[in-house]
């Protein structure tokens, strides 16, 4: 498959898109990495592609309003998708519903700078909790050193494979690094939906390079591909 993956923002892409770029590769698929969210909006040039992946944080705060998406490259996302081409959607990437609210449609949910949160990063259990999902096909149970993403916005009708549980703790958090209580809890980690005629894989892991070394999220990043395109 053809793969626009659209990188860069206040992440560690210079670590994790270089490892996409090359699983995606060794799987046989045709990757164009580009921080330049202008092609978006270029219909001509998106339909060469099968899918669109977004390894990308584009907001409207922290001083990062240069990268968010303009109108043209919204509505670009939006024709993409609706006319039947795929959306993979990586970690934060879903985060931009405060400036754009239909994106929150589009993902079905996602970060929300101010709002969402997660302990510190650090190893935890990731739990399959529908192995019939092609989301999650050829993975089980298994550990990862990644964050564990509360208080997201989470649509109804999401189909969920995958989720991660949590105990109550207190950790610094947002930029004063204040003591802030977080709850225990199974949270949603990665769903499918549609959006017009097109399908949509959220995949909320992925912060950074180690994470993205684990197998079980290279196999459930392709499995998504292969959804999205199927």
């Amino acid at each position: 498959m053809k793969l626009l993956v659209i990188s860069g923002g206040r992440h560690p892409y210079e670590e994790s898109t270089p490892i996409l770029d090359k699983f995606l590769n060794d799987a046989g698929h045709q990757v164009t990495v580009t921080e330049h969210a202008s092609i978006l909006a270029d219909a001509g040039k998106m339909a060469e592609f099968d899918a669109l992946v977004f390894n990308t944080r584009r907001e409207n705060a922290s001083g990062h309003e240069d990268l968010t998406l303009p109108k043209a490259s919204q509505d670009g996302i939006i024709d993409y998708i609706k006319s039947g081409k795929g959306f993979v959607c990586l970690h934060i990437s879903g985060c931009g519903s405060d400036y754009w609210p239909e994106f929150n449609n589009i993902t079905g949910g996602g970060w929300v700078t101010g709002t969402s949160f997660h302990p510190p990063y650090g190893n935890f259990r990731v739990n399959v909790s529908d192995a019939s999902h092609p989301g999650a096909a050829g993975v089980s149970d298994f550990n990862t050193d990644d964050e564990l993403y509360m208080g997201i916005t989470y649509l109804d009708g999401n189909e969920v494979f995958i989720t991660g549980t949590s105990e109550e703790g207190t950790w610094p958090w947002g930029p004063d690094r204040a003591d802030t209580h977080m709850p225990a809890g199974t949270f949603p980690l990665g769903w499918t939906k549609t959006y017009g005629s097109g399908k949509v894989y959220t995949l909320l892991l992925g912060h950074d390079g180690k994470s993205f070394q684990s197998p079980e999220f290279q196999k459930m990043v392709l499995n998504g591909v292969d959804w999205v395109t199927a």
